[in-house]
């Protein structure tokens, strides 16, 4: 049997593992699933179709699962999905999804998501992402792996953020932010290459010359998005243990509809 302060509201219905533990006075509504491993902070309400894996820490006061702030919804079983190894901080509010965008919002594993951050209706947010304390994710946005956001941070709906790039305090994303790429200010702007975080993540010098060369073709050449992009295709050529991040960039600047950082 889980363990469960004799405060804490548990709805019978609600399918918890054998090792999570709920909180005083928390709240846990009937179609929540909790796998093993999984704590549940003194406060928090969990409720809606929620799915969450194994071995995460959800500190006090966090909201999970809550219906979306999209007055289209109307009571739809939408989804909310958390995978494995995540820490959610104090205050945190994760929404359902909405059917106008499959009707899910998925967060993957081992992120670190600070103190007061709002993940909208629709999101998805990958793997061994960091969101400091106060961010603020609209509607239908996407981060990539190993994003970075820096504190208070907002992003617009439907913006999407590439693996390893990363934004300063204060940032207000209104377009895409490509993979690799650091972004500031409000409109933020591109601000050089995310350089140590690659290298802690292991990333060969040759991958790092890769990724510089992408950077300059997208931003020190005044080359159209459309010519950067057919230079950034033939960087493969000259740098092929690069191959795979070559292969980011160019998808994830196919896929852009809003436009990106600049």
């Amino acid at each position: 049997m889980a363990t469960i302060h004799p405060t804490a509201i548990v709805d019978p219905k609600a399918e918890l593992a054998a090792s999570v533990s709920i909180g005083p006075y928390a709240v846990i509504g009937p179609h929540v699933r909790i796998d093993e491993g999984t704590t549940v902070g003194p406060h928090a309400v969990i409720e809606g179709h929620t799915t969450i894996g194994r071995d995460n820490r959800i500190f006090q006061f966090a909201s999970l699962g809550a219906v979306p702030q999209d007055k289209k919804y109307a009571g739809e079983p939408t989804e909310l999905r958390i995978g494995d190894r995540n820490t959610i901080r104090e205050c945190c509010t994760l929404n359902l999804g909405t059917v106008q965008d499959g009707g899910l919002t998925g967060v993957g594993n081992d992120n670190w998501i600070m103190a007061y951050v709002h993940i909208a209706h629709d999101c998805h947010v990958g793997n061994h992402v960091t969101i400091a304390n106060g961010t603020q994710l609209g509607g239908h946005v996407v981060l990539g792996d190993w994003v970075t956001l820096g504190g208070m941070t907002g992003v617009h709906q439907f913006v999407r953020i590439g693996a390893h790039a990363m934004t300063a305090v204060g940032s207000v994303l209104v377009q895409d932010l490509p993979p690799f790429v650091m972004a500031d200010g409000d409109t933020a702007q591109a601000a050089g290459l995310n350089t140590e975080g690659l290298r802690r993540r292991g990333f060969t010098p040759q991958r790092l010359a890769a990724v510089k060369q992408m950077y300059r073709l997208l931003y020190r050449q005044s080359l159209t998005l459309e010519d950067a992009k057919q230079r950034i295709a033939a960087v493969g050529a000259e740098f092929p243990e690069a191959e795979a991040d070559i292969a980011l960039m160019s998808a994830f600047l196919e896929a852009s509809t809003r436009g990106i950082v600049r």
